[in-house]
């Protein structure tokens, strides 16, 4: 499987770039034509599609596009070309919201895309894009070690951290928000 081309741009249209590898042109199903110039050296992150009259290769700009698409045609029903174009009309933290809200008024407004599909992609991928949060306690012992290993004693690290310990934020917002308390 081909995992990303790097090379000039050769000529583009509105759904796929040419780009030049070393005198060999490879045709991308490519949706972002407002990144491209000709000759320009860039890297596309591919996605091979195999079927039994074609082999086509599908092109994103990183790799979170990427691993978005790879999750969008797991979904009953949706194919390359349709997961190509959503991504082509939303970022991906818009198109990853919409999944994890379930707003499937926002994904069925997308082409090519009815009722029942936009459904099965919340169905099929919700709570399945997003990292698990960190557990508050153990962002709580990272907080707590931080600050001892600035010299803080043990007395003051448990009152800070009595203070912050509903705190919303990651590890280091919280030995941030500590730090502040400490210091006044």
């Amino acid at each position: 499987m081909i995992g990303f081309v790097r090379g000039t741009v050769h000529a583009f249209g509105l759904d796929y770039v040419l780009i030049d590898v070393n005198g060999i042109g490879y045709r991308i199903s490519f949706y972002h034509p407002e990144s491209l110039a000709i000759g320009k050296e860039m890297t596309i992150y591919t996605y091979q599609n195999v079927r039994e009259d074609e082999i086509s290769l599908y092109g994103f700009l990183s790799l979170q596009e990427y691993d978005l698409f790879t999750k969008l045609i797991s979904v009953k029903g949706l194919g390359p070309k349709i997961a190509s174009n959503i991504l082509s009309r939303a970022s991906v933290d818009a198109i990853v919201t919409a999944i994890e809200t379930g707003d499937v008024d926002y994904i069925r407004a997308m082409p090519g895309i009815g009722s029942k599909t936009a459904s099965q992609i919340i169905l099929d991928l919700k709570g399945k894009l997003v990292e698990p949060a960190e557990d508050n306690d153990e962002k709580l012992s990272d907080v707590a070690e931080a600050l001892k290993q600035l010299g803080y004693r043990p007395a003051e690290i448990r009152n800070v951290l009595k203070r912050i310990e509903r705190e919303e934020g990651s590890t280091d917002e919280l030995v941030k928000k500590a730090l502040t308390l400490l210091l006044k």
